[in-house]
């Protein structure tokens, strides 16, 4: 259930994030002119407030991505899906934000697990898949997470040009 103060105290968070403060509840409280209580009324737990925040950068990536299927992303092949992936990772509109699993040492696992399973329905390939075309895939799907996180860290972001290169390979890879 969201609420503009929901949304507002996930805001002030990801601000946290993006500005390289640390983000607890009492931090987050301050950044958006609440006490920790009332942080606390819609995030009982750091925790809770840190898959919150998961929660909310993979929605905008499930919103995004799901723009360039077919349909419902459980209805396409891999391969769609991968692609779709793909022209996420290329569209350079990630940010540091997208690191959020890795921004607190003491939650990093269960965050990390998180967002493992809210990005698996995209980037999971099916066992039954023949071994070249799933190598294929896995290929492409490991070069658009190259590309992400070299956005999401600003260390070696790929230009336009370079860009579109990998999308050539990218290319080459999925048609093959």
């Amino acid at each position: 259930m969201n609420s503009p103060t929901r949304d507002r105290i996930l805001d002030a968070a990801l601000e946290l994030v993006r500005s390289g403060g640390t983000v607890s509840l009492e931090s987050t409280a301050r950044r958006v002119g609440l006490s920790k209580p009332g942080v606390m009324y819609h995030f009982r737990t750091k925790e809770a407030l840190m898959l919150a925040l998961v929660d909310r950068v993979l929605d905008g990536w499930d919103a995004e991505m799901s723009r360039r299927l077919s349909a419902p992303a459980e209805q396409v092949p891999a391969e769609e899906r991968i692609r779709a992936y793909l022209d996420w990772c290329l569209s350079g509109e990630v940010d540091e934000t997208d690191l959020v699993m890795l921004t607190d040492q003491r939650l990093r696992a269960t965050l990390k697990k998180h967002w493992a399973e809210r990005i698996a329905p995209w980037v999971d390939l099916p066992e039954d898949l023949p071994v070249e075309r799933r190598t294929r895939l896995l290929a492409v799907r490991l070069l658009a997470d190259g590309v992400w996180f070299a956005d999401a860290a600003d260390v070696f972001a790929p230009g336009p040009e370079e860009r579109a290169r990998v999308r050539a390979v990218a290319d080459e890879l999925l048609a093959g």
